[in-house]
C-alpha cells in the first residue's frame, strides 16, 4: 500500500477504514455452546474492583449487546456504513474453555466461521485479536496466568488452531491486545491472578517475557503456515509531553516513553533494548530467558498496530505528580487540553504525533485500530426515528482523522484505521454501557435493562461519507 504522491485531501487507495470490537464487551453468551469463563465473566466492576470468584449478575459483560445471536444484523450495519475491515477478537475460552486442553471446542470455532462468513458476504476484510483482555479463567486460577512459562504453549495450541481454521479466510491478525497495559492492569491484560499490590517485579516482568516469547512464536507459526499472513503487535500509544522545559521532566518523559515503547521495540526488532535490560537491573529482576527465547524472538512482526485516546504529561516534581482522571496509565494532566466525560483529555494533534513518532523508530507499517470517545448519549426522536445527535463525536472523528491525514501526508504509511466501538459496547475499564463510543445506539442501560434495539446515531451518517470519500469528506 503506498503513501506515495499524496495531495495531502485524500488517504491512500485500498486504505482499510472500519471499526474495532473485543469479544467479551459485546458477545454476550458466555455460557453458550460449551465456551469457559474468562477472566472477565468474574470482572463485572471492570478493572475498578477486585474480581469475584464466580460470575455474578450485575456483569453486564455476560449478555453484552447479545453479538453473538445478532452478528448478522450488526456486521450488515457495518457494511451499510461502508466498513472495508473489522476488527474483532476471538474469545480463547470459546475455543478452548479451560484453556490447556489438547482438543478445541468444535461449536466455538464454527461461530467464528459463521462470523468470517458474513463479513465475506459484505466485502469486509476481518482484522483478528487472538487475546483482547479474555484470558481462560482456569488459566488464571490454576497458572496465575502468564507468570506461568506453560501458558506459552497453550497460547501456541489456541493461535495454531485459529490459523489452520482461518488462515485462508484472515489475513490480518494481532497477537496481544494492548500488550503494554500489562504493566498496569496485570489482571486484565496478563490474566494475573495475584494482585497487583501483591505481585512481585520479578514476576510481572517474567510474565511479560512470557508473552513477548509466545507472541514471537505465533508470529512465526502464522508465517509458516501461510507465508501471506500478516501478524502485528499491537500497544497503547501515547504521547508524552515534559510539563516544563526543564531538562529533569524531559528525562521524566523519555523515560515513561520507555515503558511503552519496550514491548513495541521486541517485537519489531526481536531483541531486549538495553535501555529495558538497565531497568531490570535497577529493579534486581533477573529474567529466565533461555537462548530458545532469544531465537523465538527474533521472528518480528509485520506492522505495529495501536490504540489511541490519551496525551500525557510527565514532570519531576513531586508535588504536581497527580494522575489523570480515567487513565489506567497515570500521567500528568496537560493543562493545555480538555477532556472527556471520564476524564480522559482530548489530543487530535498527539495522534499525528505518534504516527511519526512510530514510523521513524520502526520503519514498520502502522495500524490504528482503536481510536474513539466515549459519552453519554441522549436517544432522542428526530421525524419518528429514533437517534442521537452526537455533534461531539462527529467533531471528535473528524479532528482525529484529519491530524491522520496529515501524518500520511508527512510520509507515515498507515494501513487502516478502525474506530472504538463502532457499535455501543461495555466499557472494558468500567463496565457500563452509558459510556457509549459507537455510532450505532444499543438499547441497554447499566442495570441491565434494555430491548438491545439497534439505532442509527448521526455520527453514522458522518462514518459513511468519510468512508464513500476515503476521507475527502472531512472538514
Amino acid at each position: 500500500m503506498s503513501t506515495t504522491d499524496l495531495t495531502g485531501t485524500t488517504f491512500p487507495e485500498g486504505f482499510l477504514w472500519g471499526g474495532a470490537l473485543a469479544a467479551n464487551q459485546y458477545e454476550g453468551a458466555y455460557d453458550v455452546d460449551g465456551k469457559g469463563l474468562s477472566i472477565q465473566d468474574v470482572m463485572p466492576k471492570g478493572i475498578v474492583a477486585p474480581p469475584t470468584e464466580e460470575p455474578t449478575p450485575d456483569n453486564l459483560k455476560l449478555e453484552g449487546i447479545d453479538f453473538y445471536h445478532r452478528y448478522a444484523e450488526d456486521i450488515a450495519l457495518f457494511a451499510e456504513m461502508g466498513f472495508k475491515v473489522f476488527r474483532f477478537s476471538i474469545g480463547w475460552s470459546r475455543i478452548f474453555p479451560k484453556g490447556d486442553e489438547t482438543e478445541p471446542n468444535e461449536a466455538g470455532l464454527a461461530f467464528y466461521d459463521r462470523v468470517i462468513d458474513e463479513c465475506e458476504k459484505h466485502g469486509i476484510e476481518p482484522l483478528v485479536t487472538l487475546s483482547h483482555y479474555e484470558t481462560p479463567l482456569h488459566l488464571a486460577k490454576t497458572y496465575d496466568g502468564w507468570v506461568d512459562r506453560r501458558l506459552i504453549g497453550f497460547y501456541e495450541n489456541f493461535a495454531r488452531t485459529c490459523f489452520e481454521r482461518y488462515g485462508k479466510r484472515v489475513k490480518y491478525w494481532l497477537t496481544f491486545n494492548e500488550i503494554n497495559s500489562v504493566l498496569h492492569a496485570p489482571l486484565m491484560s496478563g490474566g494475573i491472578w495475584t494482585p497487583l499490590q501483591q505481585l512481585s517485579k520479578q514476576d510481572l516482568y517474567q510474565a511479560i517475557h512470557h508473552e513477548l516469547v509466545a507472541s514471537a512464536s505465533v508470529t512465526r507459526i502464522a508465517h509458516e503456515i501461510n507465508p501471506d499472513l500478516k501478524v502485528g503487535c499491537m500497544v497503547i500509544a501515547m504521547p508524552i509531553y515534559p510539563l516544563t522545559p526543564n531538562p529533569a521532566d524531559v528525562l521524566k518523559v523519555m523515560q515513561a516513553d520507555h515503558d511503552n515503547l519496550a514491548f513495541s521495540d521486541v517485537h519489531v526488532r526481536g531483541t531486549y533494548p538495553g535501555y529495558f535490560l538497565r531497568k531490570l537491573r535497577e529493579l534486581g529482576v533477573e529474567l529466565d530467558i533461555t537462548d530458545e527465547d532469544r531465537n523465538t524472538l527474533k521472528n518480528t512482526v509485520d506492522f505495529v498496530s495501536f490504540s489511541y485516546y490519551v496525551s500525557i504529561c510527565e514532570t519531576s516534581d513531586p508535588t504536581k505528580q497527580t494522575k489523570g482522571e480515567g487513565n489506567i496509565i497515570g500521567g500528568v494532566p496537560n493543562p493545555h487540553l480538555e477532556a472527556s466525560e471520564w476524564g480522559w483529555q482530548i489530543d487530535p494533534v498527539g495522534l499525528r504525533i505518534i504516527l511519526n513518532q512510530f514510523w521513524d523508530r520502526w520503519q514498520k507499517p502502522l495500524f490504528i485500530v482503536e481510536n474513539g470517545l466515549g459519552a453519554k448519549d441522549e436517544l432522542v426522536e428526530v421525524d419518528g426515528v429514533k437517534t442521537v445527535i452526537d455533534d461531539y463525536r462527529i467533531q471528535y472523528l473528524n479532528d482525529h482523522l484529519v491530524q491522520v491525514r496529515e501524518a500520511i501526508a508527512d510520509g507515515v504509511e498507515l494501513w487502516g484505521y478502525t474506530w472504538w466501538g463502532p457499535i455501543d459496547v461495555v466499557s472494558a475499564s468500567t463496565a457500563q454501557l452509558s459510556k457509549r463510543y459507537g455510532f450505532i445506539y444499543v438499547d441497554r442501560n447499566d442495570d441491565g435493562t434494555g430491548t438491545l434495539e439497534r439505532h442509527k446515531k448521526k455520527s453514522f451518517d458522518f462514518y459513511q461519507q468519510v468512508i464513500a470519500t476515503n476521507g475527502a469528506s472531512l472538514r
